[in-house]
């Protein structure tokens, strides 16, 4: 029995960290500082676009940003979103006043199974739409699972964990099942008129891929829609820097630092995944049209879908 108990303590905590779910026990009850003035405009609207809940901390409204030609991003339309598994009463609330009619899941079966299912308003059930994690969940259920620091130094040390995370944002361009998954939320943006949600757990990956292409495919210029992306770095920055500190006084890890790469997102990262397009498809409008298979009238509608 104590055997079973701490292998379970062990899974939660790693789950914890692979998914970017923080235990209630270490969850930061200070909310998230807004950007310094140094931030750009697209970061500092992206703190005024965040929806305040208690059991999230990265969930945005995707509009407002400004069009290449002038118009703006409708807000009210589109939302992402971090794990909703956690959400208080209180949030639940504020989630029915979105008018959400559709929520996207983007989780494997793992991350869903350790962290739990959405907890969501009545009347709304999540649509599973998994991406996968390029077997991250596993690399760390092995490196910090084991305990042993040398072995974490090996898997993940030397900017092995950050070479983890490009591969994993390669999978957003070289695997099918991932493409479908990204086109499917892009037409179902584009077919509906009514409040939608897509979330994975941190919010930051394929939830920031998703909005990348999301905002370039409407005019959105590339360094503001890259702002846009490098937001969760300052919503998740607290939030990760208590569970580093949780792994590390749990005695999981002796240099928790080693997971920031998994913890952030990073434009070579993004990069990465655009380096690949460019490489199959000959740069972002070949990936979404030959890799997602977007049409010009899927195109059109999420343009006329998203913008004032």
């Amino acid at each position: 029995m104590r055997i079973s108990r701490t292998r379970t303590a062990t899974g939660l905590a790693i789950s914890a960290l692979a998914l970017g779910a923080l235990p209630a026990w270490a969850a930061p009850a200070d909310p998230v500082a807004p950007p310094s003035r140094a931030a750009s405009a697209s970061a500092t609207l992206a703190y005024q676009n965040q929806i305040p809940l208690q059991g999230a901390v990265n969930v945005r409204d995707v509009g407002g940003y400004r069009t290449y030609d002038g118009e703006r991003v409708r807000t009210g339309q589109v939302f992402r979103a971090d794990a909703l598994s956690k959400l208080t009463d209180a949030d639940l609330g504020t989630l029915s006043r979105l008018g959400l009619k559709k929520v996207i899941d983007f989780r494997v079966p793992a991350e869903v199974q350790y962290d739990g299912a959405d907890r969501l308003p009545d009347g709304l059930a999540p649509t599973s739409r998994a991406i996968t994690d390029n077997g991250l969940y596993t690399q760390l259920l092995t490196a910090i699972g084991s305990k042993d620091p040398v072995k974490q130094e090996e898997m993940l040390g030397n900017g092995k964990a950050a070479a983890f995370m490009r591969d994993v944002y390669r999978t957003f361009v070289t695997d099918a099942t991932n493409r479908a998954q990204f086109a499917a939320t892009l037409r179902d943006i584009a077919g509906s008129r009514a409040p939608l949600l897509y979330h994975c757990t941190s919010g930051k990956d394929r939830t920031g891929w998703t909005t990348y292409l999301l905002l370039r495919l409407v005019g959105v210029p590339d360094r503001t829609a890259t702002g846009d992306y490098l937001a969760s770095n300052t919503y998740r920055a607290a939030y990760d820097a208590k569970l580093r500190e949780a792994l590390k006084q749990g005695g999981l890890m002796q240099n928790p630092d080693l997971i920031i790469p998994l913890q952030e997102v990073r434009t070579d990262y993004l990069g990465t995944a655009l380096d690949e397009a460019t490489a199959r498809y000959g740069g972002l409008q070949g990936y979404l049209t030959k890799g997602l298979g977007l049409d010009a009238g899927t195109i059109l509608k999420l343009r006329q879908r998203m913008v004032d």
